[in-house]
């Protein structure tokens, strides 16, 4: 898809806008924003709408993006880090920090899984799993509905039925990318719920399939999440290597 770097600039500003404050994003605001008229925003929200990469909710709202939006954001971001050379791996004082919260000595693998899964909970105000093999830990049900995004019944079967059905699918997909995301209708057990699925994978002493990830509303702060998800899985490599 050939956008022009004003046009991804402002999808881009209207996605991580509308994470931060659940509102849809006007054409006044990113005009201040990019020092333009509004004219010119209007013109540029319209070619994003037309590929169908933002819409507008109601009348005379601003624009949200769609889960295509989001997938071009994404994608984004993964060839900005690669195209910069950034480390997947978070730095050793970041790596540090995080284990202090998760691990000490003598503590089981289970206790370091459980509260890695807390952490990364807390830390994304997501719903946070980790799989080893047959077993699953979760945690942060509440900060999932607790979003906005998910307020209406329908919502919350669908995302219910997201995670009940989370474990036997890890077990038959085996997703084998370091970090996988799936956004909206885009994730394979949940396509009405409104959640994206972050996922990454790590190596574990205990089972061949081992993942930990996320679920939460696709309004998410896609940079952020995935990062700390990436985080937490080599962070368990590390703590559980010695089995």
């Amino acid at each position: 898809m050939n956008l022009t770097k004003r046009q991804l600039d402002i999808l881009i500003a209207i996605i991580e806008q509308y994470a931060e404050v659940a509102v849809p994003v006007g054409s006044v605001t990113l005009a201040k924003l990019f020092d333009v008229s509004s004219a010119t925003i209007r013109l540029e929200m319209a070619r994003l709408e037309e590929l169908g990469l933002i819409q507008q909710p109601y009348t005379s709202a601003g624009r949200i993006p769609t889960d295509r939006g989001y997938r071009v954001y994404v994608n984004h971001l993964g060839e900005q880090r690669q195209a910069e050379h950034l480390p997947i791996k978070a730095n050793d004082r970041a790596k540090q920090a995080f284990a202090r919260q998760i691990a000490s000595s003598g503590q089981s693998a289970d206790l370091i899984i459980r509260r890695a899964v807390k952490g990364l909970a807390d830390a994304t105000e997501n719903f946070g799993f980790a799989t080893i093999g047959d077993q699953i830990y979760t945690c942060g049900l509440s900060h999932l509905f607790n979003q906005p995004d998910f307020n209406e019944r329908a919502d919350i079967v669908a995302l219910s039925n997201l995670i009940d059905n989370l474990e036997p699918w890890l077990a038959e997909a085996r997703p084998n990318e370091s970090i996988s995301v799936y956004i909206g209708s885009e994730n394979p057990i949940g396509k009405q719920s409104g959640a994206s699925l972050i996922i990454a994978r790590f190596n574990s002493p205990y089972s061949h399939r081992s993942y930990i990830g996320v679920i939460g509303s696709t309004r998410q702060s896609y940079a952020k999440v995935m990062s700390l998800v990436e985080q937490t899985g080599y962070l368990l490599e590390e703590l559980l290597k010695d089995g």
